[in-house]
């Protein structure tokens, strides 16, 4: 399993959203709160991606090595700004491989992709899924995870054009139909609207007047978070948040 955020409003500092909270991502890392029974830590690599000023595509930053031990990346975090940011730290799948292009968030153009749980019987259930895919985008996943093919997946329905919310929700729906019990709350941005997928993780979401952040767990004690129900579909601007039903699951 995993812990990942998108925050979308007023440029930020990386570090405000991934040290300074009391419960960041930082903390998040080595202490998570509400893993629901997916792993203890989240030790096992970490990424961050951020849309720099102007119309290019986002910057990724990951590792394999747990957030705490990554002695650039706080300085960095510190002089980065965005008003665009995706981030996750990884909890590997028994049996998954711990490599830097594992990581969340992948990447393609201007989206970034991330998600949080397990693929139940993988990969035999999810095989017929996979074959539906163009054989290059097999031959060129970012790694033999759960989580690269879920990319995958969405990636394909976006190339064809579908709408961001749909491509999440029916790739969420197929998952589920093939391997009940799978875990798939995923995270999509374009940095300027997110789509999150809740569906046997928790999700929580804080919006104001021009933000929106969405997290596995609130970053504080502080007010306006609120837990979004299982079986939800959240698409976020930071001027705008919806939640619809998570049809299918």
């Amino acid at each position: 399993m995993c812990r990942h955020l998108a925050y979308l409003g007023p440029p930020v500092s990386l570090r405000s959203l991934l040290y300074d909270p009391p419960y960041g991502l930082l903390r998040q890392s080595w202490a998570p709160r509400d893993m629901r029974g997916g792993g203890t830590i989240n030790a096992d690599g970490f990424g961050v991606g951020w849309y720099p000023p102007g119309d290019g595509d986002p910057v990724r930053y990951r590792r394999a090595q747990p957030l705490w031990s990554d002695t650039t990346l706080p300085g960095l975090a510190a002089a980065t700004v965005a008003g665009a940011v995706l981030a996750a730290v990884r909890s590997a799948t028994v049996g998954m491989p711990v490599q830097e292009t594992a990581a969340a968030p992948f990447a393609e153009g201007r989206w970034l992709f991330s998600h949080n749980g397990v693929i139940r019987g993988w990969p035999d259930a999810v095989a017929p899924l996979a074959a539906e895919l163009p054989v290059r985008d097999l031959l060129t996943l970012d790694a033999p995870t759960d989580a690269a093919l879920l990319w995958a997946l969405v990636r394909h329905r976006l190339r064809a054009g579908e709408d961001p919310a749909r491509a999440v929700a029916d790739t969420v729906a197929a998952v589920a139909a093939v391997a009940p019990g799978s875990r798939l709350n995923l995270l999509l941005t374009d940095g300027t609207s997110a789509v999150a997928s809740v569906s046997g993780h928790a999700l929580s979401v804080r919006a104001g007047d021009r933000s929106v952040l969405l997290a596995s767990e609130p970053l504080d004690d502080e007010p306006g978070w609120r837990p979004v129900p299982d079986g939800q579909l959240v698409v976020a601007t930071a001027t705008g948040l919806d939640t619809r039903e998570l049809m299918g699951v």
